[in-house]
């Protein structure tokens, strides 16, 4: 994806866990710090994701996951049990594009949580943001 499209990115909101963007192309981006932040501040920013997508009408996400901790359990069932489903009833149709963080024991924890998401959402994984935003953008919702 052009890098110019990226420099017009609305930044949307910013927290201890990351930053969320809107991004020109017509999905929401979100990058993730590498601080270890609490289940509070984790729910808080997939809330602010979560307005994001349905204010601006945008049904893809791309996940940036560089340097990001492992989620807990706990963060991890709420996200299975509670936010993907609001995210599926609220948004409709989801496309979800996962830029691989570096950290072996996130990746374990983001393929428990895929392989426990319920139905109705697509994810793809891929090693770098560039590929992650030509899927997306190949996509028509």
């Amino acid at each position: 994806m052009n890098l110019l499209l990226r420099t017009k990115e609305a930044l949307y909101f910013q927290s201890p866990a990351g930053k969320i963007f809107h991004h020109p192309a017509g999905f929401v981006r979100l990058t993730w710090s590498a601080e270890r932040t609490s289940i509070e501040t984790v729910k808080a920013f997939y809330e602010q994701a979560l307005a994001l997508l349905i204010h601006s009408g945008a049904r893809k996400i791309l996940s940036d996951h560089g340097q990001r901790q492992p989620l807990s359990g706990v963060a991890q069932q709420w996200l299975i049990e509670n936010w993907m489903p609001r995210l599926i009833s609220q948004v409709h149709a989801c496309h979800c594009a996962l830029v691989e963080g570096t950290n072996a024991l996130h990746r374990l924890a983001v393929q428990s949580v895929l392989n426990s998401s319920p139905s109705g959402l697509v994810f793809q994984r891929f090693a770098t943001v560039e590929a992650a935003e030509a899927w997306l953008s190949g996509i028509r919702t």
